[in-house]
């Protein structure tokens, strides 16, 4: 039985985390376009309004950059579908693994594992 806790078995988590995370990033900034564009319209106060424009267009250039660095990492394919898909079931099959995990065993003594002083 592996022992998930143990950071051996972490091989390959580094660059699925980054590419997790950019992911979610580049999410939650749509999510804020699309809020921006919606807080635009409900605004009636033009000084609102504007600062409101300015952010968007803020967020819009990060979107940019984040999808950018996405694609140069391979992480991203949005204008190549066959290249994409596969990156998608990697990341779905990983998910179904992660969930899978014996994470909580039932010997959790980890003495030994780590460097601790004598008493």
């Amino acid at each position: 039985m592996e022992d998930y806790l143990d950071p051996r078995n972490a091989e390959g988590m580094p660059n699925l985390a980054d590419s997790a995370f950019a992911l979610d990033f580049l999410l939650s900034v749509k999510n804020g376009i699309r809020n921006y564009g919606f807080a635009i319209t409900e605004t009636a106060n033009p000084e609102l309004r504007m600062a409101l424009r300015r952010q968007l267009d803020t967020a819009i250039e990060l979107h940019g950059e984040i999808s950018e660095l996405m694609m140069k990492k391979g992480w991203l394919h949005p204008y190549d579908v066959d290249e994409q898909f596969p990156i998608d079931i990697k990341a779905a099959e990983t998910a179904v693994q992660i969930a899978s995990l014996n994470i909580y065993p039932s010997d959790t003594d980890r003495r030994g594992m780590f460097a601790t002083p004598n008493k």
